[in-house]
């Protein structure tokens, strides 16, 4: 991370970001961001902020664009933060990293944010009807509301693809309960951090969630391509 911190250390001190300010603009994001996380960022090797004479420490615009893709990879992906740390060394390097599985990342403009559709704009996007989203909120693989995001999106549209391959939301209805015993073996693991209350423990306590959440993810792709290795064999 050394070019990071002297590219952020040559910006000029009018363009640095306190950290109040950079969670100002990358809050609306990602809305569980606090100084602790982006500390524990920074102790993760990620970003390195330049420090004043007293201390304090202050972020560049590069530092900036560099939180937005670790939370985005973060958010989007589930990836633990070793994997996002040598993604970012390869791309330090001039390469071209690619995620596990062969995915490529885009990064996030300065104007990206989640957007928010309303029910007609969800179903237009889509390529999916009334009926779709209904069954798929009916098979609780969506939750009704007024406004959906991306997430909601992307999933409306794998439902369109898959109804063409004679699969309906109401095949799906394990998956929901699939992620609620996932999500129970997480909290169990958590519970040694989450007894205690202090800023730094939750932190923590969410990025280990988000590792284990990757973990299981290889286990689950690994059982499904090892599945499809039998159709072919």
């Amino acid at each position: 991370m050394a070019g990071v911190a002297s590219s952020t250390r040559a910006s000029g001190g009018s363009s640095l970001l306190s950290i109040g300010q950079v969670l100002a603009r990358l809050s609306p994001e990602f809305p569980d961001l606090s100084p602790s996380k982006l500390r524990f960022l920074e102790e993760r090797n990620l970003v390195t902020p330049s420090r004043t004479e007293s201390g304090y420490r202050k972020f560049s615009a590069s530092d900036l664009e560099r939180l937005r893709l670790v939370l985005s990879m973060q958010r989007d992906y589930y990836l633990p933060l070793k994997v996002i740390r040598s993604y970012l060394d390869d791309l330090d390097a001039g390469r071209e990293p690619v995620l596990p599985g062969g995915a490529t990342v885009q990064a996030p403009s300065m104007l990206s944010g989640d957007r928010r559709l309303s029910r007609v704009e969800l179903i237009k996007e889509s390529g999916a009807n009334a009926m779709l989203l209904n069954d798929a909120i009916s098979a609780s693989l969506l939750v009704a509301s007024d406004h959906y995001g991306e997430d909601a999106l992307a999933v409306l549209r794998a439902l369109v693809e898959l109804q063409r391959s004679g699969i309906e939301p109401r095949h799906l209805r394990g998956f929901r309960a699939a992620a609620e015993r996932e999500l129970g073996l997480i909290e169990s693991a958590l519970i040694p951090v989450t007894r205690r209350k202090d800023a730094s423990s939750r932190a923590k306590a969410l990025e280990m969630a988000r590792e284990i959440a990757g973990q299981l993810e290889v286990v689950r792709s690994s059982l499904i391509r090892s599945a499809l290795g039998k159709l072919s064999g």
